[in-house]
């Protein structure tokens, strides 16, 4: 097909050529993926400049328009970045094809062989926002696990994502493989992640990523079924017996790191037993970073500094070095905030207490609940899943960091030798 007939290309178009690139993709044996996959790994390399050059141009529009700090670090790429995509395209490469995976099986008493094996979803539809690290990622993950990706990465990474789509898509057919598997609508705008959302038939499961906005839009409108990947309210309660210099590094890594993301550290609980013992070092090293302290009012009376917090912001995903601060009384305390402010996505006790620890991790509802350990980790890439789709926060199919796995179904094989049903 020609460059002008496949700019012309009406949505349903792109839709069906995906379908038509999945059922290959579906049968491809992880060798000619794995190729796919180092060619995508070498062009991204190989076409640095193009890219950070288009980046270039988001990045300014996004200046421009007022666009947060958070959002600009978001959709910023460089060299640096560049090449850490590059290796988790190489990572997921060198992960098991889990395509055909045997989950479980059995032999029926009549001699039917049973097994459920792993298969892809077919197409998998992604919206996002400002993340044109996704655009690499959900391609590499939705390649290797036998599925089409259509992406509509919103306005503010057109031109990123134009030229990473292109890019990708040489490099799939340098190998032999349809280059509409990975296709991008973002040309339709608007209206295209609206008729995305209702091509119940040609797409087999859907996932946003991004704000809140967009994550309830996308549940609310689609008729296509949805993985929730969730905003990140995230909580580190400090117990009484947490150890102080586990606190600072813990909350200064959990918030500080990179505040843009969605497993950054969002609200910070301290049993009133140890606030006067932890509070200043801990909120001192963030003052340091450049972090506005929101707090209550016991919050304050340790910490001047810190600006008087609100309801709204218990249940506010800053995205930037912002951080709310409450004095519980102690675990009980802790755990009916999370459970009242929390998205469900990631928390985090720091204790010396195996037993609050346990209840801690029992009791609280998050995709991911840690002991003694930076928010920072609920990423796919730590998880050793080389990339990831996204953290869901539902209940339904996947919960926490979305892998290769988790971007399959399952099918049941049956063989017989002529059984028949009494």
């Amino acid at each position: 097909m020609s460059e002008t007939a496949v700019a012309t290309r009406t949505l349903t178009q792109k839709l069906v050529a995906a379908r038509d690139a999945s059922i290959v993709l579906a049968t491809a044996n992880a060798a000619l993926k794995n190729r796919a996959l180092e060619a995508i790994a070498t062009a991204v390399i190989g076409n640095a400049a193009q890219i950070i050059e288009a980046n270039e141009l988001d990045l300014a529009a996004g200046r421009q328009s007022g666009m947060s700090l958070g959002l600009q670090d978001r959709l910023r790429l460089d060299e640096k970045r560049l090449r850490s995509l590059a290796e988790a395209v190489r990572s997921v490469a060198a992960l098991v094809d889990p395509v055909g995976e045997s989950v479980r099986g059995r032999t029926l008493p009549n001699g039917l062989m049973l097994s459920q094996v792993r298969v892809p979803f077919g197409v998998v539809g992604v919206i996002y926002e400002a993340r044109p690290n996704v655009t690499v990622d959900i391609a590499s993950l939705a390649l290797k696990s036998g599925n089409a990706a259509v992406l509509r990465g919103g306005s503010a990474a057109e031109n990123t994502n134009r030229v990473l789509v292109d890019i990708i898509q040489d490099a799939l057919t340098g190998v032999g493989l349809p280059g509409d598997a990975v296709q991008t609508i973002d040309e339709f705008g608007r209206e295209g992640a609206r008729q995305l959302m209702q091509a119940r038939g040609l797409v087999d499961v859907l996932i946003p990523r991004g704000s809140a906005e967009l994550i309830n839009t996308v549940v609310l409108e689609s008729k296509v079924p949805v993985i929730e990947t969730g905003a990140g309210v995230v909580h580190v309660f400090l117990d009484e017996s947490a150890d102080a210099a586990w606190s600072v590094d813990i909350v200064q890594n959990s918030k500080v790191q990179r505040p843009s993301v969605c497993n950054a550290l969002e609200t910070l609980l301290v049993h009133e037993a140890a606030a006067e013992r932890l509070l200043p070092s801990v909120l001192a090293e963030l003052r340091a970073s450049g972090v506005t302290i929101h707090g209550d009012e016991r919050t304050r009376r340790l910490f001047p500094d810190a600006i008087p917090a609100t309801d709204e912001d218990w249940a506010t995903e800053y995205m930037s070095l912002d951080l709310s601060v409450r004095v519980v009384s102690g675990l009980d305390e802790a755990i009916e905030h999370i459970r009242r402010y929390s998205t469900h996505h990631t928390e985090s006790i720091v204790t010396g207490d195996l037993g609050n620890a346990e209840r801690f991790l029992a009791e609280v509802d998050s995709a991911v609940v840690m002991v003694n350990a930076s928010t920072r980790f609920t990423d796919g890439g730590e998880f050793g899943f080389g990339a990831e789709v996204g953290i869901s926060t539902q209940k339904l199919h996947a919960r926490g960091p979305m892998g290769l796995s988790e971007l399959t179904s399952t099918k049941w094989i049956v063989r017989g030798a002529g059984q028949v049903r009494a």
